[in-house]
């Protein structure tokens, strides 16, 4: 049986009175690519603030490969590595300083991290950019660079919220082959949200979030079938009027 990298159990949070997330409950196994499919404003942030810890949950529970974050902080988001949509880069740093900076506060010694600095890096294409400052980057290089910041410490579980706004398409796919790659190749648990429907793949697991809800998810094969599609397109319409749409009891009650 494959294990959770990412489980997320009755997760509701509000703001105010506008309920951001409902009762939400997904799976991220390790080693699989899972895309988490919403429009803006379907919660995808929401949800990664309360993974991070940047939000506190007050309902619901978050584990990371088996460990709850409100209890057992440390342990999870050791073992987590996450992208913002919005850059959080420092541009004034060389791609060096950056990822010595990012090792450090992790506690990782300066001898392992030039070791993982040079690997991550050349996972990702940018070692040759090791010594140029940040603001020199493309939007596509900057991107790589904040993954390979995210994975400097090892962590097994990488959160991305809409990594490729702003990058071209050749960009976009590079980035999205190597993530993946990630997943196949190396093991970790990938949790890419986006509201692109060209982004995901027959291959990907996929979460459909919309408004604050978990309409379907599974394989893709098993999304579409669900919602009764031939297509992600078809099928995200599907769930979304569905959702919509009151049941015999609600239409009683009113």
């Amino acid at each position: 049986m494959t294990q959770s990298a990412l489980r997320i159990d009755g997760l509701s949070h509000t703001f105010g009175s506008r309920q951001a997330l409902d009762n939400v409950s997904l799976t991220v196994p390790a080693g699989t690519f899972t895309a988490l499919l919403g429009l803006n404003g379907a919660g995808k942030t929401t949800l990664f603030s309360l993974v991070t810890r940047l939000y506190d949950s007050t309902s619901g529970t978050i584990e990371v490969f088996g460990f709850d974050v409100r209890r057992e902080s440390p342990a999870a988001l050791s073992r987590l590595g996450i992208v913002f949509q919005a850059r959080t880069l420092d541009l004034d740093l060389s791609v060096r300083q950056s990822l010595l900076y990012h090792a450090a506060l992790h506690g990782i010694g300066r001898r392992q991290a030039r070791l993982r600095m040079h690997s991550v890096l050349e996972k990702f294409a940018i070692a040759d950019r090791i010594d140029d400052k940040v603001r020199n980057l493309s939007g596509g290089q900057m991107r790589r660079l904040e993954i390979a910041r995210a994975l400097i410490h090892d962590p097994a579980l990488l959160l991305l919220d809409e990594p490729t706004v702003g990058l071209d398409v050749e960009a976009r796919e590079s980035l999205i082959k190597e993530v993946r790659r990630l997943a196949s190749e190396e093991g970790n648990g990938i949790l890419w949200a986006t509201h692109l429907l060209e982004e995901i793949h027959m291959t990907d697991r996929l979460i459909v979030l919309h408004k604050g809800r978990v309409l379907a998810q599974g394989t893709v094969s098993e999304v579409l079938l669900q919602a009764d599609a031939a297509d992600v397109q078809t099928a995200f319409r599907n769930l979304i009027n569905a959702s919509q749409t009151p049941s015999l009891g609600q239409e009683a009650a009113e």
